[in-house]
């Protein structure tokens, strides 16, 4: 009995030894879950995209432009966003107000947002070679308009107007209404856009071969219509003698033309540049003489539709660098354009009063 009491104990050691053997060990309390730590990994991503997630639904196309007050710049803005849209895609429209490190940030918001793509009318032609690049990298095109850049291989398409071509035109109808003679001044961009030196070098190619037109002053107003106007009370007042005035756009030839009338002097011959509405209705007044029309509605267009197929196809099928041809608008043919393009009316245009 006592024998069979004894292996009855053993056998059941035996079976606490193997049960204990095969139970699984106890799991750290503290350990972390493995899906947690691979949470915590940095993406992959570019910094700038950490921002949120992929949005889902119509992908997003940002058309940052310089000033709307400008009305060149808020109808490029505005024909470049509805044909986006018309396109299928969201549109976020900014403006950088000229500013390089401003635009560098709206760039940054772009990417955060995983844009498709960004239609730009840019800040700077040295200054925005970063900001263009930095959405490259990020697997963001840009499509450039109006103004190029320094660097090619950056920007999907620079889309520009033929800036000389247009101030070579320009510049033959102002020497002609000023009799190829006389006392004049120019009055140019910002210096840092380099649609402000071509126009001028455009202006001055053709002027320079009079020896009687005599330039008088050459100042800045950096496209600005208020600038223009102190501008010109000031170069009136050390210069009553002139005859004309060249501009290197239509808010600059505005704000001059309306010293020039506060002054007086609505014999002066005065000229602008990009055909934007204002300056148009101006010229039907008799008060501007001409401007050259930047085909605005054309390159915002293209823009939009270029950055469509490249964000279908990864090509636009075209050069990076477009230039189109400009128009040189007179009282004859200013009624047959508006919002930058022709309006199809081919009829003549009424005269504008005697000055």
């Amino acid at each position: 009995m006592t024998t069979k009491v004894f292996k009855m104990i053993g056998i059941l050691l035996v079976l606490v030894v193997l049960i204990s053997a095969c139970a699984p060990a106890q799991q750290p309390t503290q350990a972390p879950a493995p899906t947690k730590a691979a949470d915590q990994q940095q993406p992959t991503n570019p910094p700038a995209q950490q921002a949120e997630a992929q949005p889902a639904g119509k992908k997003l196309i940002c058309v940052i432009v310089p000033p709307v007050e400008n009305p060149f710049f808020g109808a490029m803005q505005e024909i470049a966003a509805k044909k986006a849209e018309e396109l299928g895609y969201d549109t976020l429209k900014l403006v950088h107000d000229d500013d390089a490190n401003k635009q560098m940030q709206l760039i940054e918001s772009c990417i955060a947002k995983y844009a498709a793509a960004i239609i730009l009318d840019n800040a700077g032609a040295d200054a925005t070679v970063a900001a263009v690049q930095k959405a490259k990298d990020a697997g963001i095109p840009s499509f450039l308009v109006d103004r190029e850049i320094t660097k090619e291989g950056v920007a999907a398409a620079q889309i520009v107007s033929n800036n000389y071509q247009g101030a070579t035109i320009l510049a033959e109808y102002f020497v002609e209404l000023m009799g190829e003679e006389g006392n004049y001044v120019e009055l140019t961009g910002r210096d840092t856009d380099t649609n402000a030196h071509i126009r001028s070098q455009g202006y001055h190619d053709v002027i320079d071969q009079y020896p009687n037109m005599k330039m008088v002053a050459q100042q800045t107003a950096n496209w600005s219509q208020t600038e223009a106007y102190s501008v010109m009370e000031t170069i009136l007042q050390a210069n009553p003698d002139i005859k004309g005035v060249i501009c290197g756009n239509d808010t600059m030839a505005l704000g001059a033309q309306a010293a020039l009338l506060a002054a007086g002097r609505k014999d002066v011959i005065v000229v602008g540049f990009d055909g934007s509405d204002d300056a148009i209705q101006s010229i039907m007044k008799g008060e501007l003489k001409a401007t050259s029309l930047q085909p605005v509605a054309e390159m915002a267009i293209q823009a939009a539709v270029q950055a469509d197929l490249y964000i279908r196809t990864g090509s636009t099928g075209k050069p990076e660098k477009q230039s189109i041809d400009m128009v040189l608008i007179t009282p004859e043919n200013a009624c047959h354009y508006k919002k930058f393009a022709p309006t199809g009316e081919t009829g003549p245009c009424p005269k504008p009063p005697s000055s």
